[in-house]
């Protein structure tokens, strides 16, 4: 239950509609439990013989508090449901905005299914105990309490009797609230990983229905909602016993009064009307009692999944500015990247599901801790060209993140013009910098909102998709610059999307664009007409652009050649065919390919 005291705060803007809400709960019990004693009046009215008027007094008065009641019900619902809501989507806001913080290492590691599923599934659990669970706990105890007072005035000795055998709720309680709390986690972790399934399933549809996997999916999802099924049962049949024990109890209490209290009515100790008017108090007891099952089972979910979102706000992002952070100095179109005998090392995780997911293609996140690059140092001037060329694996997409700090290095120190980049506002820095990274990620939106993402005008974006070969493309769509794509740009082909994506970068003309392959689904005749337009587009500014064509970056001013994330070789295109090394044995391979597949 500790869990759930994280809500607390959540709920200092609503007071005042809590406040209300717990107000009309308590006046709806009190008129609740009003009745008994107008039954009791009415029917001790009729023995003794009392007239019509007094008879039908008492049913208006019935009828009066009925009305009333139901009007604070309403209010009860309407103001502590309606709060639940509200800090449901005050909940939702506050884990969006943070999992917009955590940085690249924490998605690496975690399942984007198990993610929507903490967001749907446990923020659904987590309302219930917020608001539901509240209301039907203080109708419970208020209820009960007036119910028992009222009994106490009727008979002390009937009260004690219907109260005996409710003495083992507590230890009821006890015992099958903590197995509800542990089964319900388990259900929630394997709605995790059933979200995870269906999510990779229809985002990787392409990839099973070309491997002819679709019976083997459907079979591996039909198993794993057995499972769901089997451990939602499981939970269904403890929640089972809870009730009827709850009942049982209650029953052998209203057994108790039945037979005791019938003999003092006989004896004339107790008149018809009070013995009456306590079987409903009673029932007005026994019945919150029964749901405090059902109120115990919300809240033991509610702990449960508010548990899990806490492992989430407990994250903490590992990218992080520092408290008194440098600013750049003032600069012309382009600015200086150095690196200083870095070196980097992706944590062991041991599954490959951890592997970040930017860097698949370098080969990084291997189960044992090693390191990606090793002592790399190289500077490019404000407005140069770094072209980095390399075997798969070679540590290229690694290098080009630890720029942005979408990752920091293990050792030694990035720079741009000559501030280290920790010492830097994150903000701050990838403002400077468009990236495009491996995987061309579009939005389910139109193609001008792409492309104008990050807040650049219209004006700019259609520049820089002129850059990119891309403003013929669009204007041949039917719907133009308006054309909606579909989810993560499935309506375009490979080479569309790497251009869409270059646009939105280019969009923003920053001092520093980084291209991670990011033509490599271009064929080579809009590959060269691109690279023509970045060197008119990219007049001042720096680049870096790895590439595992040679041609996508022979006109860099400066080229690094990356094995196993060691610097190889360097220099210029001229210069480097002339060492007759890797980099040439590498042209000549690409060249005999192409000889090969135009024959």
């Amino acid at each position: 239950m500790r869990a759930l005291r994280r809500l607390l705060p959540y709920y200092h803007p609503y007071r005042l509609q809590v406040a209300f809400g717990l107000g009309c709960v308590v006046a709806s019990v009190t008129l609740f439990n009003a009745i008994p004693t107008l039954l009791r009046e009415a029917i001790d009215g009729l023995r003794t013989g009392a007239g019509a008027p007094a008879v039908w007094s008492v049913a208006v008065r019935m009828v009066g508090v009925t009305l009333v009641m139901a009007l604070f019900r309403w209010q009860m619902r309407e103001r502590l449901n309606g709060v639940s809501r509200r800090i449901e989507n005050d909940l939702r806001d506050v884990l969006f905005a943070h999992l917009a913080t955590l940085d690249a290492g924490f998605y690496a590691r975690t399942r984007t299914g198990e993610i929507m599923a903490r967001l749907t599934n446990d923020l659904g659990a987590v309302r219930m105990a917020a608001g539901p669970a509240i209301m039907y706990l203080t109708n419970t105890i208020f209820g009960g309490v007036i119910a028992l007072v009222f009994m106490l005035h009727i008979s002390a000795t009937l009260t004690g009797l219907a109260l005996l055998p409710m003495l083992f709720l507590p230890l009821v309680m006890l015992k099958l609230g903590d197995a509800v709390h542990e089964r319900f986690e388990a259900v929630q972790a394997h709605f995790g990983d059933l979200t995870t399934r269906s999510q990779e399933n229809l985002s990787g549809v392409r990839i099973v229905r070309a491997y002819r996997q679709e019976r083997a999916e459907s079979e591996r999802f039909a198993a794993m909602s057995t499972e769901y099924v089997r451990l939602n049962m499981r939970l269904a049949r403890l929640y089972g016993v809870m009730n009827p024990a709850f009942t049982v109890l209650a029953g052998l209490g209203a057994a108790a009064v039945l037979g005791i209290g019938g003999a003092f009515v006989i004896q004339g100790a107790m008149t018809v009307g009070a013995f009456v008017a306590f079987g409903f108090y009673l029932a007005n007891l026994t019945w919150p009692l029964i749901a405090l099952g059902w109120v115990t089972n919300l809240f033991q979910r509610g702990a449960a999944s508010m548990g899990r979102l806490n492992e989430l706000l407990d994250e903490t992002p590992a990218i992080t500015s520092p408290a008194k952070a440098r600013a750049l100095p003032p600069a012309g179109a382009g600015r200086a990247i150095e690196f200083r005998h870095v070196s980097f090392a992706y944590p062991a995780r041991g599954v490959a599901r951890d592997r970040p997911p930017s860097t698949a293609g370098d080969g990084a996140g291997e189960p044992q801790r090693r390191d990606v690059l090793h002592d790399v140092s190289f500077s490019i001037p404000a407005g140069g060209t770094l072209g980095v060329v390399g075997a798969t694996g070679s540590g290229k997409s690694t290098l080009l993140e630890l720029i942005p700090r979408v990752f920091d290095s293990t050792r030694g120190d990035v720079r741009i013009d000559g501030v280290p980049v920790t010492s830097l506002d994150v903000a701050a820095l990838r403002r400077e910098i468009g990236f495009v990274p491996q995987e061309s990620l579009l939005f389910s939106d139109t193609l001008l909102a792409n492309l104008t993402y990050a807040g650049t005008s219209e004006d700019s974006a259609r520049w820089a998709a002129g850059v990119a070969q891309l403003a013929d493309t669009i204007a041949a769509f039917p719907g133009g610059w308006a054309t909606m794509l579909g989810e993560r740009g499935v309506n375009l082909s490979g080479g569309q999307k790497q251009r869409a994506a270059t646009s939105r970068a280019l969009a923003r003309r920053p001092a520093i664009v980084i291209l991670d392959d990011a033509l490599s689904a271009v064929d080579t005749h809009t590959e060269a007409a691109i690279l023509r337009g970045f060197r008119e587009a990219l007049a001042g500014r720096t680049a870096v652009i790895a590439s595992h064509r040679v041609t996508a970056i022979r006109e860099a001013t400066h080229i690094i050649v990356l094995d196993e994330g060691r610097i190889v070789e360097r220099g210029t295109h001229e210069t480097l065919l002339a060492q007759r090394g890797k980099y040439w044995a590498l042209l000549r391979r690409q060249q005999l390919e192409e000889a090969v597949e135009a024959a």
